[in-house]
C-alpha cells in the first residue's frame, strides 16, 4: 500500500510529499519546494530509499529545491508535462523576485496524461490538468484512492489562473472532467491547506461544486 507524508515547505507552506510502498519502502519525493533538511528527515525516519523527484508544476514554491535534491541524492526528475518548460527556465528569476533561495533551472523527465510512473510496487497515474500552469499534472493513486493534485484544487478553492499562461475555464474544465471521474471517496493531498476529498468539494466548494 502506498503511504505518503504531507511536510509543509517554504514560506508559502506548500505540501510536499514524501511517498513511498510499505513494501519496499522504496519512495518519491513530490514538489520538493524547499527546507530541504525537513523532507529528508522524514526519509531518514521512515528508513526509505527515495528513486526519483516527481514534479506536479513548476512554480518556485514547488519545484525551488528540485535542481540541489536531485544533485544531492542522485535522483531524476520526473515531470510535470512539457508545457511548463517556461516555468522551469524562469526559476532562477523567479526565486529572486519571491526572496526565496536561488532556484536552479533543470531538465525533467516530461510526462504526458496517462503515464504511468512506479513507486516500489505501487503506480501512480499522470494527470494532466492544466488551467493554474499549462503543465500541471496530478498523481493519482488507485489503490490507495489518493491524488496529489498540487495547485489545482483546495479545500474549498481552486488554483490561481492569474499567472502567465493559466486560463481559470480551463482549470475549472480540468477539475470537473479529469478529477470529479476519480470518485467522490477520492481524497487529494493540495499544494497547500489540508487534505479533502473530491466528493466534499462537490458538496461544498464554492468554485466547482455541483
Amino acid at each position: 500500500m502506498l503511504q505518503f507524508k504531507i511536510i509543509p515547505v517554504t514560506p508559502f507552506q506548500q505540501n510536499c510529499s514524501v511517498i513511498w510502498c510499505d513494501q519496499t519502502l522504496k519512495g518519491a519525493i513530490i514538489d520538493p519546494g524547499g527546507d530541504l533538511q525537513k523532507v529528508l528527515q522524514v526519509v531518514r525516519e521512515n528508513n526509505l530509499t527515495i528513486e526519483k523527484i516527481l514534479l506536479t508544476h513548476a512554480h518556485v514554491d514547488h519545484a525551488g529545491a528540485t535542481a540541489d535534491l536531485a544533485e544531492q541524492l542522485e535522483l531524476p526528475i520526473i515531470g510535470p508535462e512539457q508545457e511548463d518548460k517556461f516555468w522551469i527556465d524562469l526559476l532562477p528569476q523567479v526565486s529572486q523576485q519571491y526572496g526565496f533561495p536561488l532556484a536552479r533551472s533543470f531538465t525533467p523527465e516530461w510526462l504526458n496524461d496517462g503515464d504511468l510512473v512506479e513507486v516500489g510496487q505501487e503506480k501512480l497515474t499522470a494527470i494532466h490538468c492544466p488551467g493554474h500552469t499549462p503543465g500541471h499534472l496530478v498523481f493519482y493513486s488507485k489503490t490507495r484512492q489518493v491524488a496529489f493534485v498540487g495547485d489545482v484544487l483546495f479545500q474549498g478553492s481552486i488554483g490561481r489562473t492569474d499567472f502567465p499562461r493559466g486560463d481559470y475555464q480551463t482549470l475549472i474544465n480540468s477539475i470537473k472532467n479529469k478529477l470529479w471521474p476519480l470518485g467522490n471517496e477520492t481524497q487529494f493531498v493540495p499544494g497547500h491547506g489540508p487534505m479533502s476529498s473530491f466528493g466534499q468539494e462537490r458538496l461544498t466548494n464554492p468554485f466547482v461544486k455541483d
